[in-house]
């Protein structure tokens, strides 16, 4: 039976909400999909859980089809697992924990790693139970430092998480491929353009893992491709090694007086006018010294500092990724008053006494800052960097000769251009939004939870897994996304809340009475269609037509007088005038993909 909107009462708004910055969330609003409730934080109202049940039942058919089985874990955990594996510790602040009234320590659920280890582990016992796929569409928590964009990054959203169990890597392998190609499936099902990119496991651990990004100008991941082939996440980038120079015969280090030059285009500035006689240099000779305050997850702090070719940036992705599960925050004044051998606007890796060069210490009692380089500055590379005294500079420093590091940590800003890590070509950096992400976890928390089961020689073996998420609400919101025009939201027909909205436009019982009848017409064929029976003006219920996104829009109004209605196509834009009575089969045909004249 078609849904009349008189009852449906769908609430269209006619002003974009004030904090949209995409246009998922300003349509999605404004069609009465979802609501706000705090920050990243939504109610789904009925159009939008009708479109949500059409994603989650998407994602059922394809786990199925590679035979895994849905359970469901509750979103409040225990502590105790969590704890078992670390992550208690290194979620850090993104983590919601809470405790019960006896003081019991819980949380609610990010991922559910622990909780599908231990449900296996309590099961079963055999090889012969393996392999297993289990999986579970499920809320997951996160404490968002920046919620924005509506359902795009929210604190609560909705997710499908499944968990493979094998005995060897054979066995994970076939899963986490099966997988691959799974999710594959759903973005095409979803018309949803993605690229499947080189990934960080970060907190979830493991030997590999790749993200599934659907390109979006909006997106907030970016990666990078090459002309053969290579495709990575910024913050899973290598950046080449360059081969080592030769140190003999290079000149000595040499101070010189930089007044006011505590910037890197200052400081090109000055060296060049200070040696006219000496080849220009540009902001990629000069060493860039960052020094940050790290935070490790027992609350320790310490300062870092990172060396990188001047004419570089770090990328907060890059160090976040890099670092975790420390952290690390800016040095603030009173860190520098702390550390007063680290001279603001002048840090360079040693100084330069009558003695000779020494290392940068900290303040008497305090150990050596740790120190660690881009992948760039390596043995026989020459450089222009800080002297560790106010308006002073060195020039002519050597890496491996002069000065030396604690380690390498790969971390500064990828450019278009940059060579690719595997010789392919050059980069070209995109923008997208991160989908589904999927890890060969391995043995990680079947050895922290103790997994094992017993194979066929008898003895017993821990299990070797796999953990594979999608987000199915923040899929919603990139089919919004990137299928929406200038009126509002155009619904692929795979999840569009109805097929077909009715518009009776004009009065009179005789437009109602055709209108009504052809609803009933086309839900009898077996598609979903709402009746807009509303006593609100033809250009209201135009207007809300297209903003909803139904696929097919039929109105019924002034030219019934000569038997005829009008049927739209949502996405192309075509419009036919049929007669009444073949409307219902012009429907159907559009419903089915099939070319209309």
């Amino acid at each position: 039976m078609a849904a009349r909107m008189s009852q449906l009462k769908v609430k269209t708004l006619r002003q974009d909400p004030a904090d949209a910055v995409v246009p998922s969330h300003r349509w999605l609003v404004r069609g009465g999909y979802i609501r706000r409730v705090a920050p990243g934080v939504y109610s789904w109202l009925p159009l939008g859980l009708k479109v949500l049940a059409k994603l989650e039942a998407i994602a059922r058919q394809e786990m199925d089809q590679i035979g895994a089985q849905e359970v469901r874990f509750p979103a409040l955990l225990p502590r105790e697992p969590y704890e078992a594996t670390g992550r208690w510790d290194e979620y850090g602040p993104n983590l919601f924990r809470l405790r019960d009234r006896t003081g019991a320590d819980y949380l609610l659920g990010p991922t559910h790693e622990e909780m599908f280890t231990l449900l296996v582990k309590d099961l079963y016992s055999s090889y012969k139970d393996l392999p297993l796929i289990l999986y579970q569409i499920q809320t997951k928590y996160r404490d968002e430092a920046r919620p924005r964009a509506g359902i795009l990054r929210g604190r609560e959203f909705v997710m499908k998480d499944s968990y493979s169990f094998d005995l060897d890597e054979a066995g994970l392998g076939a899963a986490y491929e099966a997988h691959r190609q799974a999710y594959s499936r759903v973005c095409r099902r979803l018309g949803l353009e993605h690229v499947i990119v080189q990934a960080q496991s970060g907190a979830m651990g493991g030997s590999r893992s790749e993200e599934f990004l659907v390109l979006s100008p909006h997106g907030e991941d970016s990666f990078v491709r090459s002309p053969g082939g290579y495709a990575a996440n910024v913050e899973a980038v290598r950046t080449p090694v360059p081969p080592p120079g030769q140190t003999a015969g290079l000149p000595q280090p040499e101070a010189i007086m930089t007044p006011g030059a505590g910037t890197i285009d200052a400081l090109v500035t000055t060296v060049n006018r200070l040696r006219p006689d000496q080849p220009p240099q540009t902001a990629a000779d000069t060493l860039k010294n960052v020094v940050l305050m790290l935070t490790h997850p027992d609350g320790r702090r310490e300062p870092l500092i990172i060396g990188l070719p001047g004419d570089r940036e770090i990328d907060p992705r890059r160090l976040e990724a890099a670092l975790h599960p420390d952290w690390a925050t800016p040095f603030e004044e009173a860190d520098f008053a702390a550390w007063p051998a680290l001279v603001k606007g002048y840090i360079g890796p040693v100084r330069l006494t009558p003695e000779g060069l020494t290392a940068v210490l900290g303040t008497a009692g305090q150990s050596r800052v740790r120190y660690l380089l881009d992948p760039r500055v390596v043995p026989g590379t020459v450089w222009t960097s800080g002297a560790n005294v106010l308006d002073q500079h060195l020039v002519n420093l050597v890496c491996g000769r002069d000065f030396t590091a604690d380690g390498v940590i790969d971390v500064a800003e990828v450019r278009d251009g940059d060579p690719a890590p595997d010789g392919s070509g050059p980069l070209q950096l995109a923008r997208g939004v991160e989908l589904g992400h999927i890890f060969q976890l391995g043995r990680k928390y079947a050895e922290a939870l103790g997994l094992k089961v017993l194979d066929q020689q008898g003895q017993l073996r821990t299990v070797t897994m796999g953990s594979y998420g999608l987000g199915l609400s923040r899929a919603l919101a990139l089919v919004a996304e990137s299928h929406c025009d200038q009126r509002g939201l155009v619904w692929p027909r795979a999840v569009a809340p109805y097929d077909v909205i009715l518009v009776s436009a004009g009065r009179g019982q005789e437009i109602a009475a055709a209108a009504e009848s052809l609803a009933a017409e086309l839900s009898a064929l077996g598609l979903e269609v709402v009746w807009d029976d509303r006593e609100v003006s033809p250009g209201v219920k135009f207007a809300d037509a297209e903003l909803l996104g139904f696929p097919t829009i039929v109105i019924v109004g002034r030219g019934l007088a000569q038997g005829l209605v009008e049927v739209r196509d949502r996405a192309s834009g075509q419009r036919w005038e049929v007669a009444l009575a073949d409307a219902a089969a012009q429907v159907v045909r559009l419903a089915r993909d099939e070319v209309v004249d």
